[in-house]
């Protein structure tokens, strides 16, 4: 199979999807970007990586930072977090407050935001900064030292924050915050404004499909918790669209509403799409048809 070919001509299937949709628009800076781009990279298990469209131009990696906070948990403290949040699918918005009183303030799945914010929370408990953690992860794994926060929109998002605080205080009156909540929030927002590109977000994908191997051959995770992280992924990883998703794409893939999608193949590639226009769940409209596109026509599923 020549993976640039099949890129470009996913490419050119998709392309009445690309420029549809609408761009996250209750967060100012991600509301002026150009909803007609679209991007699409592959990342095998041997390193080489492959693009076609604008695959090099950096987004923002939004809700997708929640999948390396989770990662970096779980390798730095074992399986502490999952008594602090749960597996399941929330069938609720990602923002939502609801779910989490009747929960007793434990967070249905690591990828909402209330899970995310305890996630966070427990990584900088370990580390001391989630964002600079995940940041470090990110640049080592897609060898790019230049991989930054975009402040414009940490800024931006921080000013329209409030419902993220309100989370975050929330699970703080559960005990399920034991850092500073605004402190937390700040960490949370900065590693969700993450700027990254196609390509070394693929890169930075490449621990998944290869069973918890990092880019220099050191072991972050046991192929027991790499699996579940998978699974997670499938069930929990694109908002209150999973099980459509699973059921058109079939492969676990974290979205965020930048516009881009992380999906993992175990071991045959990571794959990484963006295009700004998200459909009403939050998901884009092109990275989802280029997902769907890339597993008929290689046939690669989890099932």
């Amino acid at each position: 199979m020549d993976m640039e070919q099949l890129l470009a001509q996913i490419t050119r299937e998709i392309e009445p999807q690309i420029g549809t949709g609408s761009v996250a628009d209750y967060i100012p800076a991600l509301a002026a970007v150009d909803p007609g781009q679209f991007g699409i990279a592959v990342a095998l298990p041997n390193g080489e990586c492959y693009g076609a469209g604008d695959w090099t131009k950096p987004f923002s990696l939004q809700s997708i930072s929640k999948l390396f906070t989770l990662a970096l948990s779980l390798s730095e403290n074992d399986e502490d977090i999952w008594w602090r949040v749960g597996r399941e699918p929330s069938g609720n918005a990602f923002n939502s407050l609801v779910q989490l009183e009747y929960e007793n303030g434990i967070p249905r799945n690591p990828f909402i935001n209330a899970g995310a914010l305890v996630v966070t929370d427990h990584l900088a408990g370990v580390v001391g900064d989630a964002t600079e953690a995940v940041l470090d992860f990110l640049r080592t794994e897609a060898a790019n030292p230049d991989i930054r926060c975009d402040e414009e929109v940490a800024a931006s998002e921080e000013a329209h924050g409030d419902r993220n605080l309100a989370l975050t205080h929330f699970l703080a009156s559960y005990g399920n915050i034991h850092g500073d909540v605004r402190d937390i929030v700040r960490q949370y927002v900065r590693h969700c404004s993450i700027a990254i590109n196609c390509r070394d977000l693929a890169l930075a994908g490449l621990f998944l499909a290869r069973h918890g191997i990092r880019r220099d051959g050191s072991r972050m995770l046991s192929h027991s918790h790499t699996k579940r992280i998978n699974a997670v992924m499938l069930t929990c990883g694109t908002y209150d669209a999973a099980g459509e998703f699973a059921y058109r794409v079939g492969i676990p893939s974290k979205s965020g509403v930048g516009g881009g999608i992380l999906a993992v193949v175990p071991e045959r590639c990571s794959v990484a799409v963006w295009g700004p226009g998200l459909d009403r769940r939050g998901n884009s409209v092109a990275g989802v048809a280029a997902l769907d596109r890339f597993t008929a026509l290689t046939d690669w599923s989890v099932f």
